[in-house]
């Protein structure tokens, strides 16, 4: 079945089942390696990508519902967002394999929130597991870049 949706401000035609999750049409069709498997629940994070701003797991997203809604990707991010620069900054990654999820979720709540308390942080980024423990660089690196928002 031919649907189409929009990825990263593209519109993109996939040729999928209705409840294929979107995980696979954006690693396997699309050729959008950054969100990862993970667990394959949605119970780790490391698939996360945005549906309309919003934080979901692509692996358990069945592609039928998510026509009209714009999704976006790690790569969306370019390489040069401020998180992306934190996240070096503060030596977030380790082994790598939830950056992609913990930075749309962290984009995500930038985006809400500009400003977040450490309150806030954690239960933006509740449910994204880091087998590497990284949590407090994680929550650094976010607050960095909400101080350096506030200056501008």
């Amino acid at each position: 079945m031919a649907l189409t949706l929009d990825i990263n401000g593209k519109t993109t035609k996939v040729n999928a089942a209705p409840d294929t999750p979107l995980l696979w049409v954006l690693r396997d069709e699309v050729g959008l390696t950054g969100p990862k498997f993970g667990c394959g629940i949605a119970q780790c994070g490391a698939c996360t990508v945005l549906a309309d701003g919003t934080p979901v797991r692509s692996c358990s997203l069945p592609i039928s519902a998510l026509e009209g809604v714009k999704i976006t990707t790690v790569e969306s991010l370019g390489g040069d967002h401020p998180l992306q620069a934190a996240w070096v900054k503060h030596d977030v990654p380790q082994c790598g394999y939830c950056q992609s999820g913990q930075l749309m979720s962290a984009v995500a709540l930038l985006t809400i929130n500009p400003h977040p308390t450490d309150d806030d942080i954690d239960a933006a980024m509740d449910g994204n597991i880091c087998r590497c423990g990284t949590y407090q660089r994680v929550r650094a690196a976010i607050k960095d870049v909400a101080s350096s928002a506030s200056k501008a």
